[in-house]
């Protein structure tokens, strides 16, 4: 199943909005795996990422 995960991250002083197309098996992983990859990518703790929404992606 593929998912979008929207939310924000804080780079700098200011928080940037991201989305990220992620497939998994269900939405708490794709939760997951998107902290990994925008922490990964940006070098920043879970507690600096805000997930605003999960949605399925409808094929």
């Amino acid at each position: 199943m593929d998912f979008t995960v929207k939310g924000t991250f804080k780079a700098g002083l200011k928080w940037e909005h991201f989305s990220k197309k992620i497939t998994s098996q269900n939405k708490k992983n794709a939760m997951d795996k998107a902290y990994s990859l925008i922490g990964a990518e940006h070098g920043l703790k879970r507690r600096l990422i805000k997930i605003e929404g999960v949605e399925e992606v409808k094929a």
